[in-house]
């Protein structure tokens, strides 16, 4: 067909999709500026793994390597490189570290004699599919804390209390896809190194800060969770989330070159020179990288903060909103990643998931979903509250949220029943007015009986 014919098939068909800005279950940013729009497009072409033919690109994808470990308090030196990659994202990142942590702890066995074929992760059982991915790709026993209504984000005491001399790792998450709260990494830290000092183990931690990870350097400077804690020994976060590029990019970063096995490492020389890489995959494209790193130098740090307290704000106006109403329970916390979930305070007549459906009428995608296990009785809907997400974006999602709540309450009325009826009259008897209707209704009563006894006498 002609090409004209061919993009105008695609172009329409694709006009099915949700408007990307309005799709608020997703973490994953969906505007940037047209400056850095021309750079993908300059870059589209450049398979990053050509790291010979394109040294220029290699070296902004080392410089955002530096900034990042920098950002996360690496311990590198003025003129000293940190140890890290970029990926196609957090799951990619999260499954070299994983790798890491599992070659190490082999390597450790082998060298005592020990048995090194029953290798086990400690996590929350809040983490992202990712983990589980990981430890059914790998062989390795995913040990899971429970969540626990009130509670869901991983309890560090209870993490510590499964691990063994086969735990590879625990994983901290810094912002939870199901609250966006951030795990308390620095108690986990703590916990574990007295039991390391106990038992004579060196079990470490992986930071996953897939959410958190642009979030807490600048709007929790203060907050401990990255190599500021002796145990972490790796950390990944997206790009692509509040990194504030487009899909397709992550990172991950090693405390020091030591926690990064050589055997994971694989040197290649038949594209130019010797090159050595530590990725699953191989080709990979290099317009995400470029955009990274043009975000890092347009913004700087007060560019990402001044974006992330904007994100804070908007968050908590939708909160307060919500808050307002008197359906809701508020799940998420004050402190963590900009993320609004909710539930209802009242289930008997419609659910979190008739909300969802009927804010798709409105355009929005607000995600319904049940929390993990021994707390998935509690459904939950979640605004995640993205750069792009603007304050008259929010107050419209409210005004959206209330007229659905106001259209279900006609659909689904509240049953009256013989006996409330019957308490009703009562509470009218003892001069308790249930309506505004009601009293007025016995005003004119008493009126109309007032006016019968003058007519009398």
């Amino acid at each position: 067909m002609p090409k004209e014919a061919a993009y105008q098939n695609i172009h329409d068909e694709l006009q099915l999709d949700a408007i990307p800005k309005l799709n608020l279950a997703s973490f994953v940013t969906t505007s940037m500026e047209e400056e850095c729009n021309k750079l993908i497009m300059e870059s589209i072409n450049k398979n990053y793994v050509d790291m010979d033919e394109y040294p220029a690109t290699t070296d902004l994808h080392n410089r955002c390597v530096n900034m990042i470990a920098r950002m996360f308090h690496a311990e590198i030196g003025e003129n000293e490189n940190a140890i890290g990659a970029g990926t196609v994202g957090s799951s990619e990142a999260i499954m070299l570290a994983g790798l890491a942590f599992k070659k190490k702890w082999q390597n450790k066995r082998k060298a005592e004699g020990k048995p090194y074929d029953k290798p086990n992760l400690v996590t929350g059982s809040n983490v992202q599919v990712c983990w589980e991915k990981f430890a059914r790709y790998f062989e390795v026993e995913l040990r899971e804390v429970e969540v626990r209504e009130g509670y869901y984000v991983m309890d560090p005491v209870k993490a510590v209390e499964l691990v063994d001399e086969n735990t590879i790792c625990v994983a901290a998450i810094l912002g939870s896809t199901y609250n966006g709260e951030f795990e308390d990494v620095k108690l986990l830290n703590d916990q574990l190194l007295e039991k390391n000092k106990q038992t004579g183990w060196d079990t470490p931690i992986h930071v996953d800060a897939a959410s958190g990870g642009f979030i807490a350097p600048f709007l929790y400077p203060e907050l401990e969770w990255d190599f500021r804690l002796p145990l972490v020994k790796s950390i990944n976060v997206s790009g692509h989330k509040y990194g504030l590029v487009y899909a397709g990019i992550g990172w991950v970063i090693w405390r020091t070159k030591d926690d990064l096995p050589e055997d994971l490492v694989f040197h290649i020389n038949y594209l130019g020179a010797d090159q050595p890489t530590f990725t699953l995959n191989f080709s990979k494209g290099s317009s995400q990288i470029i955009a990274q790193y043009y975000q890092l130098i347009r913004l700087g740090h007060e560019g990402y903060r001044s974006i992330m307290e904007n994100c804070r704000d908007n968050a908590m106006v939708l909160k307060e909103s919500l808050e307002k109403s008197g359906h809701f329970n508020i799940l998420s916390k004050d402190n963590g990643v900009p993320v609004v979930a909710f539930s209802l305070k009242d289930r008997s007549r419609y659910d979190e998931f008739k909300i969802s459906e009927m804010l798709r009428r409105h355009g929005w995608i607000v995600p319904a979903y049940p929390m993990p296990p021994a707390a998935q009785h509690i459904n939950v809907l979640r605004v995640v509250v993205r750069a792009e997400f603007s304050r008259t974006l929010a107050e419209r999602l409210v005004f959206d949220i209330y007229n659905v709540l106001h259209e279900l309450e006609k659909l689904h009325p509240p049953k009256v029943t013989k006996n409330t009826k019957e308490e009703n009259k009562a509470m009218v008897e003892n001069g308790v007015k249930n309506t505004a209707l009601d009293a007025h209704r016995e005003i004119i009563a008493q009126e109309s009986n007032k006016r019968q006894k003058i007519m009398a006498a």
